[in-house]
């Protein structure tokens, strides 16, 4: 064989590895992070609605996509190493989870060129995490989870017609909780209630500051607070100690007997929104150029337990007799 012949076939045989190379790499599914805050049924269920939105859009988990899971079980001192560790692995997205974990993400990753995608935030414009409601920033974009507070007053209005007063407990150093405080202060005046606020910001602090709402408040509306949902026990056992009804946030507590009432937002369908925007990203798409999403008003759904609310010393009124809302 001559060695002009031999060299051309020594060379597509090294342009056939090569091209087999290239194959190979093209097939290995994309990695996507997901930055958690901690082990939570709201916050799951929006990894799952997240993953499945993806699969619906073509991003089929194990085939296309591999996730890399990690939380900090609620210990914000640790979500800078999480993030860290996340990024060595050189995902193509990271999916960041609550307001803390995206605001840390969003400063650690700056210019990394690895797009954020957030749910769970109830505020992202106050989070300092996109401009406006109407565009994402450098890098990142997301779902909120922030809920329709004329809807929840509304709602609460119905359960409790004679109640005027509204306590709502908050954690004063978490943005998703000052922002929401002010969207009750302004929509309570329509609904008919006086807001009467109660800073909370310690676990430790849970039992003394609810029932300190004892004859300043006919309700409370606990919001989806990284503090206050994973302690919804200790805030129900001093509410009801006090005989101040709750309406949650979070529907898990009324279904498992710990809170009379919620008026909730699906948080399935919070990661489900955050999944779409990430498959606008991973197809081609600016973060900056897309919109942060909010649920709509059909995302939420009131939940009741008549025993409950009995125990809390109230009941059911006749308005909501057959609202199609109760649990057992």
């Amino acid at each position: 064989m001559r060695k002009s012949t031999s060299r051309w076939l020594s060379g597509l045989v090294v342009a056939g590895a090569v091209m087999a190379s290239i194959a190979t790499a093209a097939a290995e599914p994309i990695k996507i992070a997901i930055a958690n805050f901690g082990e939570h049924p709201q916050l799951n269920a929006s990894i799952a609605g997240f993953k499945k939105a993806l699969a619906e859009n073509g991003f089929v988990e194990g085939k296309d996509v591999v996730y890399t899971e990690s939380n900090t079980s609620f210990d914000a001192s640790l979500v800078p190493q999480m993030i860290a560790k996340l990024q060595s692995d050189h995902p193509k997205l990271m999916y960041t989870i609550t307001t803390p974990v995206s605001q840390i993400a969003k400063k650690a990753l700056a210019g990394s060129g690895i797009p954020i995608v957030f749910s769970a935030v109830t505020d992202p414009v106050a989070a300092k995490l996109v401009p406006s409601w109407d565009a994402g920033d450098e890098g990142i974009t997301g779902a909120s989870d922030l809920q329709d507070i004329a809807a929840i007053l509304t709602f609460t209005k119905k359960l409790l017609p004679n109640a005027k007063r509204i306590g709502v407990p908050y954690n004063p150093g978490e943005a998703n909780d000052a922002a929401l405080i002010e969207k009750v202060k302004a929509a309570a005046p329509a609904a008919g209630f006086e807001l009467v606020p109660v800073g909370v910001d310690n676990v430790n602090d849970i039992q003394q500051r609810i029932a300190s709402l004892a004859g300043k408040a006919d309700v409370i509306y606990t919001p989806a607070s990284n503090l206050l949902q994973p302690a919804i026990t200790a805030v129900a056992a001093a509410a009801r100690q006090a005989q101040i009804p709750i309406v949650n946030s979070d529907d898990a507590a009324v279904r498992s007997g710990v809170v009379p009432a919620s008026f909730a937002v699906n948080y399935e369908q919070v990661g489900e929104n955050a999944g779409r925007i990430a498959a606008k990203i991973l197809k081609g798409g600016d973060p900056k150029t897309i919109a942060p999403s909010r649920p709509a008003y059909e995302d939420h759904a009131p939940l009741i337990n008549k025993t409950v609310l009995k125990a809390f010393g109230a009941d059911v009124p006749a308005s909501l007799a057959d609202c199609n809302c109760f649990t057992k």
